[in-house]
């Protein structure tokens, strides 16, 4: 038995989808296990590009089962969009492609909510992606959602759109947004059921399935620890328990059976949306990062917001997360830099702490301590092995390791799925 579960140290956007395609090689299922279309995993073969939302980044392996399991707020219209794109790419998906009959389902009610919400808080937003997955997990936990299950009881189904939309369109009407129609939506859902329905299944008896069979299992962490609802920048978050905690509860697998967690960070940091940045770069050299980076939301296309690596909180999310290995990405990314600086505390109310401040007001008021090291102003992506990093660059990896007490195992040194690295 093997299961391994990828997961972001930052506020996402860390390159989580690279890292879950070259791991999916050696795993037999890949399983989203929260968040919703709101994430964007990237994968570049050759000049093809392939961003994913919500289907397991594993798809473009032929041979690896690929799971929506019940944490995700499944999007039925995205994922049909979705399937068609990777079909007309020549990605075949036949019996290697499964939705959790117990997965919450995204309507457009919880869209118009999201972009309503969003529009009343004015400078004071969250900047969510206007998908509707707050919305949804909120329906889940009010304990008014509808599931992909109930689709295939048309009576049910209907009964529960009636009374949701009785009190959604009060909200959306005073929102200023034009009421939805039961039927209309009634009638577009049951046509998703018809096309999702050869993907349905009890995921867990599934996975349950394949443990005891040992197959592998990889496990894809959407977002990022930085925005767990729980443990992130509260309330600058997303709905989801976006780190290791969510497994359990996201997949119906024991924490106990979890062998390996392997913590993805950016060789810099980034943000979408609002929320504290102590290290955010508002200049030149953040808006190169953003050119050279190509940092744009692969869901919103938004610009990232660019700053200097944090280890504060890249130590916070290794430490919540108890991860066993670090996969560096977007290393190539800083090439071009003579010096490079790295945040190892924070000054707050006139002291240097080294701890992640809870309270976002707190974190808001945080400077920045940094450590300096020399850049390789040398094009690395060409390289493919480790040692043949020149020693600048494998410094800066080793300065990483050491203040976050882990390992690196991957080293990303371009977009392509072949520009990496192991470290052995």
């Amino acid at each position: 038995m093997s299961i391994t579960c990828v997961i972001g140290l930052q506020w996402g956007d860390e390159g989580k989808g690279k890292i879950v395609d070259l791991l999916s090689r050696d795993s037999d299922y890949v399983v989203r296990y929260q968040g919703g279309s709101n994430a964007g995993h990237t994968v570049v073969l050759g000049k093809e590009k392939f961003v994913l939302h919500i289907i397991p980044s594993g798809i473009l392996h032929p041979g690896v089962k690929c799971v929506i399991a019940n944490g995700v707020v499944f999007d039925p219209r995205q994922f049909l969009g979705e399937l068609d794109g990777l079909k007309k790419k020549g990605i075949r998906i036949k019996k290697n492609l499964y939705i959790s009959d117990r997965a919450h389902l995204v309507f457009p009610y919880h869209k118009a909510i999201d972009g309503i919400r969003e529009s009343r808080l004015g400078k004071k937003k969250i900047g969510t992606t206007g998908l509707g997955i707050g919305p949804c997990y909120s329906d889940k936990f009010a304990r008014t959602g509808i599931r992909v299950i109930d689709l295939f009881n048309p009576a049910l189904f209907k009964e529960r759109l009636q009374v949701n939309l009785s009190e959604k369109n009060v909200v959306i009407s005073a929102g200023g947004g034009k009421p939805l129609s039961t039927q209309d939506i009634y009638q577009q859902y049951l046509h998703y059921a018809r096309q999702i329905k050869p993907y349905v299944t009890d995921t867990r008896l599934m996975l349950e399935d394949a443990l005891r069979r040992k197959k592998r299992i990889l496990l894809e962490g959407a977002q990022g620890s930085l925005l767990d609802i729980d443990f992130g920048t509260y309330p600058f978050v997303t709905s989801s328990n976006a780190d290791a905690c969510g497994i359990s509860s996201g997949a119906g697998i024991s924490a106990r059976k979890i062998d390996k967690i392997t913590g993805v960070l950016k060789a810099y940091a980034t943000r979408v949306g609002e929320g504290p940045f102590p290290t955010e770069l508002n200049d030149a050299l953040g808006e190169n990062l953003r050119r050279i980076g190509g940092e744009y939301g692969a869901t919103t296309g938004r610009p990232r917001r660019c700053g200097w690596l944090d280890l504060v909180a890249a130590k916070y999310s290794a430490q919540l997360n108890d991860i066993d290995s670090i996969a560096i990405t977007k290393l190539d990314v800083l090439s071009h830099l003579k010096k490079i600086k790295v945040a190892v505390a924070y000054k707050y109310n006139g002291k240097t702490i080294h701890e992640f401040p809870a309270a976002v007001e707190a974190l808001a008021r945080c400077r920045p301590v940094y450590r300096e090291l020399p850049g390789w102003q040398a094009d690395i992506s060409g390289i493919n092995r480790y040692n043949d990093l020149s020693v600048a660059a494998r410094k800066y990896l080793d300065f990483i390791s050491q203040h976050l007490g882990v390992p690196i195992g991957i080293v990303s040194v371009g977009a392509e799925r072949k520009r990496f690295l192991i470290k052995r």
